[in-house]
């Protein structure tokens, strides 16, 4: 999409933005000028139909579609564990106490008829789960390490996309795990390494008004920041800190960028952030984009509309020259397949999760 200038979809009164902040034209009917005449820099009138239906297509997907999961039922659970700021002297004891809240969870699962959520949360319960936090309430959230985050020197942290809560916590899982088997494969002797899987927010349903706003990532952001703070500060200055940020959780680093004590920011699979650049973000790290070949959020309109007070779209392609990011290889992978073991993205975001920066292929 070319940068254009101002316009409304038609009856709407909807104003939109293209992905660098600007708006596109007015449309003015069938007989206008506007529609006989090319679009700027030479492109031509199917193009323009080509943009208008995408951007149609996503306001009406933000106005019309159903929020998933809204008609299920609450699932109850314990309020999680109450305890102090966790030291390394407390890891152990911060680990048992919420694997002991995820049996409780478990348990009163299993007592509603819920045999799903029951299993997930009796699967974090077990005594080899390191849970630095839990709660059972609803969709759930929980954060997880791998490895001896107390030790660590190289860590990174996991910000998942949308339809991801502890009844899909598995895949979650299982992509923070082939993570942290890379880093101890690749990492030099002596350097400790760990991963921490954040499901630290309410993640939007992938058909839903949510997952095409900023609005849960908005709310998720000074949760993200506040977690790294007290992350960094259980580690120290010279540990270095890596988010790895997948689809709708490439949303919630953007909003969260601002201030955040980490040192590389890794986008993958991102339909943007909210922002129209890397500089826009206000982020000393260092800001990484891939998407792979077969990724179909390469196919999402990057642009923002105004929409009854709400910020539709997430503006500029991360992976794109005007974004500014840094762009690595992904490989030929999808959408969900950033993580699989022997892929050429896993071996980049292992390399920017150890600070091999100069070691990472690119695009």
């Amino acid at each position: 999409m070319g940068l254009g200038a101002e316009g409304r979809l038609p009856e709407t009164g909807v104003a939109l933005r293209d992905g660098a902040g600007g708006r596109l034209r007015e449309e003015h009917g069938e007989g206008s000028r506007g529609e006989q005449e090319s679009e700027p820099h030479g492109k031509p009138r199917h193009a323009r139909r080509w943009r208008r239906a995408l951007l149609a297509a996503l306001v009406t997907t933000a106005v019309v579609f159903p929020l998933s999961g809204a008609t299920r039922p609450a699932i109850p659970a314990p309020a999680p564990a109450a305890l102090p700021p966790v030291t390394a002297a407390t890891l152990q004891d911060a680990y048992a106490a919420n694997r002991a809240g995820a049996l409780a969870a478990s348990h009163m699962a299993a007592g509603h008829g819920d045999h799903r959520r029951a299993a997930a949360d009796r699967s974090l319960a077990a005594p080899s789960r390191h849970l630095l936090a839990f709660d059972g309430r609803g969709a759930g959230r929980a954060t997880e390490v791998f490895g001896d985050l107390a030790h660590a020197d190289r860590i990174a942290v996991l910000v998942p996309g949308s339809d991801t809560n502890l009844d899909t916590y598995g895949r979650f899982h299982a992509a923070a795990e082939a993570l942290h088997r890379r880093l101890l494969r690749e990492a030099p002797q002596g350097t400790g390494t760990a991963v921490v899987a954040w499901l630290g927010y309410e993640t939007p349903g992938t058909v839903s008004t949510t997952v095409t706003t900023t609005t849960r990532a908005d709310q998720a952001a000074p949760h993200l920041r506040s977690f790294v703070d007290r992350l960094r500060g259980l580690v120290g200055p010279r540990a270095h800190i890596s988010l790895l940020c997948h689809s709708y959780g490439s949303v919630v680093c953007g909003r969260a960028a601002a201030g955040l004590d980490a040192d590389d920011i890794a986008l993958v699979g991102s339909p943007g952030t909210g922002a129209d650049s890397a500089a826009a973000l206000h982020t000393r790290a260092r800001v990484w984009a891939a998407r792979g070949a077969d990724d179909w959020v390469a196919n999402v309109p990057h642009i923002k509309a105004d929409l009854f007070g709400t910020t539709v779209g997430f503006g500029t392609d991360p992976v794109s020259p005007a974004f500014g990011a840094r762009v690595f290889a992904a490989g030929d992978g999808g959408h969900s397949d950033y993580f699989t073991p022997g892929s050429v993205s896993l071996t980049n975001l292992a390399r920017i999760a150890l600070g091999e920066t100069t070691e990472v292929t690119r695009d």
